[in-house]
């Protein structure tokens, strides 16, 4: 069996097309480390974990895993990456885990797109520490996906820390109307298309989500991620996938870095685009 794999990084790198052996895809995971790009700085010490070079710069690059005792964020994707890679992972499953390296306890985050709360779930996780610390606010114009993502956290969390998910039956165009001014948001999620088990002829449209990442970059703090699913095998999934594209790839490069997790070969597969501020 051969899976295609497309890892793509804007806004000036050319599309990479890898091919693998089982010996060669730990490389994979180096590809990666450059598509999150920048500079990425330990949020606990404040001290630099690793720099991660442009992927034009593939043959010079120079990561460390480790300074001192200290380990890089990114550690611990290798599997998840390569699970992908061999058809064995979701590309959810790659995008929580890539959250989880971004996200600390204590952070704001933004669900642009509830369904039915699993995202809003995971992302409770990672801001929660008992303390009473860390905001999720949850978006999502169909008041049955609130419901859902309701139940499901009141049945999944400690009651305290329910009251860290804040729900809005609000359109995700409209974040910039229920975050705070001032406050700096580490990670917005998009998980794009219609509510799944819900009414298919409700979707998430082109233009609303343009104006979602333009509020989304606006929130955005240092180090921060936008990370967008997006579904193309249902009507106006396509046009949704080339214009999130576009958005990605006019962010300047030397604030941005951007790249994309693809399937060559499976067209309705999702693809995940991860936006990441330097």
């Amino acid at each position: 069996m051969m899976l295609c794999v497309s890892l793509r990084f804007s806004p000036q790198s050319p599309l990479t097309c890898l091919s693998y052996s089982m010996e060669t895809l730990p490389k994979v995971f180096d590809v990666l480390r450059m598509g999150l790009g920048g500079s990425l700085r330990s949020r606990r010490g404040g001290t630099s974990v690793g720099y991660l070079r442009s992927a034009r710069n593939y043959a010079g690059l120079a990561f460390s895993q480790k300074i001192g005792q200290r380990t890089s964020p990114l550690s611990g994707l290798e599997d998840e990456l390569l699970g992908y890679i061999s058809g064995n992972k979701k590309a959810t499953e790659v995008a929580h885990s890539i959250w989880k390296c971004i996200v600390q306890k204590g952070d704001t985050v933004v669900d642009a797109t509830c369904g039915n709360g699993h995202d809003t779930l995971a992302l409770l996780k990672m801001v929660g520490d008992g303390s009473g610390r860390g905001s999720v606010y949850g978006m999502d114009i169909q008041n049955c996906a609130l419901e859902s993502t309701s139940t499901l956290i009141k049945e999944s969390i400690d009651p305290n820390e329910v009251k860290l998910v804040k729900l809005f039956n609000l359109c995700h165009s409209s974040m910039e109307e229920i975050v705070p001014k001032g406050t700096l948001v580490r990670l917005v999620a998009f998980n794009l298309g219609y509510l799944p088990g819900g009414d298919k002829s409700i979707i998430t449209l082109p233009e609303k989500t343009l104006h979602a990442l333009d509020a989304a970059r606006r929130l955005l703090g240092p180090e921060g991620l936008i990370s967008i699913m997006v579904y193309v095998g249902h009507p106006g999934g396509r046009e949704e996938y080339a214009a999130v594209q576009a958005f990605g790839s006019q962010l300047p490069g030397e604030e941005w870095v951007c790249c994309k997790f693809e399937m060559v070969n499976k067209l309705t597969a999702p693809v995940l685009f991860l936006l990441f501020r330097k």
